[in-house]
């Protein structure tokens, strides 16, 4: 087995194959892709099943510009996914990894090292990459269904879709919630295995065709990039953040301070016993303790609907981490949740509206690709609230940051008594 190098003659060796594969001049013509589309109708397909199989399948892959990959795993009643096979076009062959049978440390270096890995929605994919790896933030990923986003502005476009409208391919989708673990699988899960990358270097080479010729490669590149960053931080989240994914700005400091000590309990509990953070505490029951603070095992029967045999185990351990929450002097809380921007009066909502439907006819990127409403959100809250203006998000820290800085923010200044007037509204009427 060839060991994967990590010098600097790799990395630009690595850098020229990536810059080639971006290199306008090696767009392929429409009839070279319907010429591979037919010859990845008969591509010859490996099962990679034993170490012999993994070591030349790595050997090959160590050779490879590109791959297109998709995965499938079991997740219904573990907090670890399952993950039972991983799919790959190498463009000449397609490789069947069956997991569960093989040491795979080896396969995370050689895909981190490959200089592009193409995939379709890769978040749940890239979420098992991260938790079964060591690896950092990937910066090879081309999601296909970010780049059909900013050519269609349709955001969460399906595969089966995209085949058939990019590539007028039908596929069956029939097999997504089987039993991926069973061996040895059905015909029709093979088939279905398969065809999740048979086609999808046809459609990075359909789809990059017209980003190129749009102008929005690089715009796409970017943002791949930026959601596998995500991707990798919401994968290595602490667990005492975990709250603020149900944090509400109408929680007082006591109970967002419950919130966090509940969440993050329920989080380390769920990974030490492998089960689902559900099967512990679901979200409505996790803001029945935010609300109605109970003070003992009877009263989380009572007022919350947190299963009674979760009650039996947990019960008076989760009461213990409620009271020593409530009890946290109120400078060790968690800050307050600003409220969001809420008026009847239209006036800055048309006047941002405006300004990237303008940005939108400039470059070609649909409005809702362009500006995410949490990131529309932050920016009000950094204008009103005068936060510094490194607090923007990531997003908009990228090709869009010359059009915000210069353009949005401005814009918003003009309005920012209305944003601080629209966000005093909606505390005070949740208060009320």
């Amino acid at each position: 087995m060839t060991q994967v190098s990590t010098d600097s003659t790799s990395t630009q060796e690595s850098a020229a194959k990536t810059a080639t594969i971006n290199d306008p001049s090696k767009l392929l013509d429409v009839a070279a892709i319907k010429q591979d589309l037919e010859a990845s109708t008969n591509l010859p397909v490996h099962w990679v099943s034993d170490f012999d199989a993994l070591e030349a399948c790595l050997d090959d892959l160590e050779t490879r510009d590109r791959v297109a990959l998709d995965t499938e795993f079991i997740k219904r009643s573990t907090y670890f996914p399952i993950l039972a096979l991983v799919q790959i076009n190498t463009g000449e062959c397609i490789y069947l990894i069956d997991a569960p049978k093989l040491d795979l440390t080896e396969f995370w270096v050689v895909l981190e090292e490959m200089p592009l890995m193409i995939w379709h929605a890769c978040g749940e994919d890239l979420g098992i990459f991260y938790l079964l790896s060591e690896s950092p933030a990937l910066t090879n990923v081309f999601d296909t269904q970010i780049a059909l986003s900013y050519l269609t502005g349709q955001l969460q476009m399906g595969y089966q879709q995209a085949l058939s409208q990019e590539l007028d391919i039908h596929v069956e989708k029939g097999e997504s919630q089987s039993d991926w673990l069973a061996r040895p699988l059905t015909h029709e899960q093979e088939c279905y295995a398969i065809d999740d990358v048979r086609y999808l270097l046809n459609l990075y080479d359909i789809l990059h065709q017209q980003l190129v010729k749009r102008d929005l490669l690089d715009k796409v590149i970017e943002d791949c990039q930026l959601y596998t960053k995500e991707l990798y931080e919401a994968a290595n989240v602490e667990d005492d953040a975990t709250y603020l994914a149900m944090a509400d700005f109408r929680y007082t400091g006591e109970q967002l301070a419950v919130l966090q000590a509940v969440s993050s309990w329920r989080e380390a509990l769920a990974r030490a016993t492998n089960q689902p953070k559900t099967f512990i505490l679901k979200k409505q029951a996790v803001r029945d303790v935010v609300v109605e603070f109970p003070k003992s095992v009877k009263q989380l029967t009572q007022k919350t609907t947190m299963h009674r045999s979760m009650i039996h185990l947990y019960g008076e351990e989760l009461i213990g981490i409620i009271n020593k929450a409530r009890n946290l002097p109120v400078d060790e809380q968690p800050a307050r949740i600003l409220p969001p921007y809420r008026s009847k009066d239209k006036t800055v909502s048309k006047a941002v509206n405006q300004v990237i439907k303008d940005y939108e006819a400039e470059t070609g990127v649909p409005a809702n690709v362009l500006m995410r409403k949490k990131w529309l959100s932050q920016l009000y809250e950094i204008v009103a609230y005068d936060l510094p203006i490194e607090d923007i998000p990531e997003g908009l820290k990228g090709w869009r940051n010359p059009w915000v800085m210069q353009t949005l923010i401005p814009l918003l200044e003009t309005y920012k008594q209305q944003l601080q007037e629209g966000m005093r509204m909606q505390q005070e009427d949740d208060e009320s």
